[in-house]
C-alpha cells in the first residue's frame, strides 16, 4: 500500500454560497474516497470567480495530493472551472473535436438544439486527461501538474456520481496502488463524553490504526474506530483487535454497533430477559412511548403508559406523594409504577413544556427517574420541554439506563 494520499474536495458555484443549494456533491465523495483510503482533510466551497477558483486551487494543492473541484463545467460564462485550472498550471485551453462531437451526438440523441455556447466544453487545459461523459454534456478531466492531480467533475450529482465511480477512482486506486480505509462505530449510553474519553485514555485514543474519534449526539455517544488495510479482511482484524481493547475500558456502556439503535437494543434485551416496562410522560408528548412503538417489538415490552400534557396533572393525579422537589416526586411515581404494575421497570419524565433552555427562578425544569427493585437512577435539569434538545436528550438518557439495569440485573443472576 502507498503513503498516505491526501485530497481536498473544491464545490465551485455562488449558488452554493447564496445556501440556494446545499452542497450534497461533496459528502458524497467524502465517503467514496474514505472507502478508497486517501485522506480528506478539507473541503472548499468558492463562487463563480475565475480568480478566486485559481486561488482556492493553489492554495488545496499546497496542502493535498490529489484535488477534485466539483461544478463549473458547462456552457455558460459563469462556468470558469477550465479557466482556474489552465491558470493555476500555467496551460492554454486545447479545442478536442472529439468531445465536441459527442456533445454534438448527446444534444442529437434527445432532440434537443446544441448553442454555440456548449462549444467551450469541448475546451480542456493542454495535457489534460479527458474524462468522456455519457451521462450529460460537460466533459470531465484529470491534470497531472508536478506533484499534484486535480480532477475536474461535473456538479450535477448524477453525472458526477457515475463519473466518479466509473471512471476517477479506479484512476486513482491504479496511480496510487490503494488500500481501504474501513470504519466501525461502538455506540453508547449513560455516560457523558468526558468521562468516556477519560475511559478509554490517551493511549487508545493517540493511536494511529486505527484512529479512535468521539461524536456525541444527544444521550448517545458514538466511538468509531477507524483502519488503513490493505483488503477487507486486513481491516476487520484490525478493527476486531481495536473494537476488544475499547471493550475492554468501557464495555459496560456499550449497547450497540454500527447502525444499531438504542431503541432496539433495549427492547431485544427486555424480550430476552422477559422483562416488562411502565413509562409515564408529562410535557413532552410521547418521547420514549413513540419510540419504542416504532420498533417492532417495542410495543410488548410496554405494560403501561400514561402521558400527561404537563406535570400539574400528574400531581393532581398522584396527589398521595409527599414530595420534596420535582426530581423526588419523579423518583416516587417511578417506585409506584414499578409496584403498582408489576414491571421490572419503570420511567418517569416531567418536563414544563412552557419553559425553553433557561428556567428562570427554577432549580429543575425537566426531572427524570428510572426505577426498578435492584436500583433506582433519577436527574433533574434547568431546560424545560420546549428546548430543542430535551425530547432526544430525556428520551435516550432514560432508554439507556433502563437498558443498564435490566443487563446488569441479568449478568448478577448468571
Amino acid at each position: 500500500m502507498s503513503d498516505s494520499i491526501n485530497a481536498e474536495i473544491i464545490a465551485i458555484g455562488t449558488e452554493i454560497l447564496l445556501g440556494e443549494i446545499t452542497d450534497t456533491n461533496s459528502v458524497y465523495m467524502a465517503q467514496q474516497l474514505r472507502q478508497i483510503g486517501i485522506n480528506l482533510y478539507f473541503m472548499t466551497s468558492v463562487g463563480d470567480n475565475i480568480g478566486r477558483i485559481a486561488s482556492a486551487i493553489q492554495i488545496a494543492m499546497s496542502r493535498a495530493d490529489v484535488v477534485i473541484t466539483c461544478g463549473g463545467l458547462g456552457p455558460t460564462v459563469d462556468d470558469m472551472t477550465r479557466q482556474g485550472v489552465a491558470m493555476v498550471t500555467g496551460r492554454d485551453l486545447v479545442f478536442h473535436q472529439h468531445l465536441f462531437d459527442q456533445i454534438a451526438a448527446r444534444f442529437a440523441s434527445f432532440r434537443a438544439q446544441m448553442t454555440e455556447n456548449n462549444r467551450q466544453q469541448a475546451y480542456l487545459p493542454d495535457g489534460a486527461i479527458p474524462i468522456e461523459n455519457p451521462v450529460g454534456t460537460a466533459p470531465s478531466f484529470i491534470v497531472e501538474h508536478e506533484k499534484n492531480v486535480i480532477i475536474s467533475l461535473p456538479g450535477v450529482p448524477r453525472e458526477m456520481k457515475y463519473l466518479l465511480g466509473e471512471a476517477v477512482l479506479p484512476y486513482l486506486h491504479k496511480k496510487y496502488a490503494l488500500g481501504i480505509i474501513k470504519a466501525r462505530v461502538l455506540k453508547t449510553a449513560g455516560i457523558g463524553e468526558s468521562a468516556l474519553d477519560e475511559m478509554i485514555g490517551k493511549e487508545l485514543l493517540e493511536g494511529s490504526n486505527p484512529t479512535i474519534g468521539l461524536n456525541a449526539h444527544h444521550g448517545v455517544i458514538d466511538v468509531r474506530l477507524t483502519v488503513k488495510a490493505e483488503n477487507d479482511a486486513e481491516a476487520d482484524q484490525l478493527l476486531d483487535v481495536g473494537e476488544q481493547k475499547v471493550r475492554e475500558k468501557i464495555g459496560d456502556f456499550i449497547f450497540g454497533k454500527d447502525k444499531e439503535t438504542l431503541e432496539e437494543v433495549l427492547i431485544r434485551q427486555f424480550q430476552s430477559e422477559g422483562a416488562t416496562l411502565a413509562v409515564l410522560e408529562a410535557g413532552i408528548g410521547e418521547g420514549v412511548i413513540s419510540r419504542l412503538q416504532a420498533v417492532a417489538g417495542g410495543s410488548d415490552i410496554l405494560a403501561h403508559t400514561e402521558v400527561y400534557s404537563h406535570p400539574d396533572k400528574v400531581y393532581e393525579q398522584y396527589s398521595q406523594f409527599d414530595t420534596l422537589s420535582f426530581r423526588d416526586f419523579a423518583d416516587q411515581a417511578g417506585e409506584w409504577l414499578c409496584n403498582q404494575y408489576d414491571t421490572d421497570v419503570a420511567i418517569v419524565i416531567l418536563s414544563l413544556p412552557d419553559v425553553g433552555e433557561n428556567a428562570d427562578n427554577r432549580v429543575e425544569a425537566t426531572a427524570i427517574a428510572v426505577y426498578s427493585p435492584h436500583r433506582r437512577q433519577s436527574r433533574g435539569y434547568g431546560f424545560g420541554a420546549k428546548a430543542d434538545i430535551t425530547r432526544d436528550w430525556v428520551s435516550r438518557w432514560t432508554m439507556a439506563v433502563a437498558w443498564r439495569m435490566i443487563k446488569e440485573q441479568s449478568e448478577t443472576e448468571e
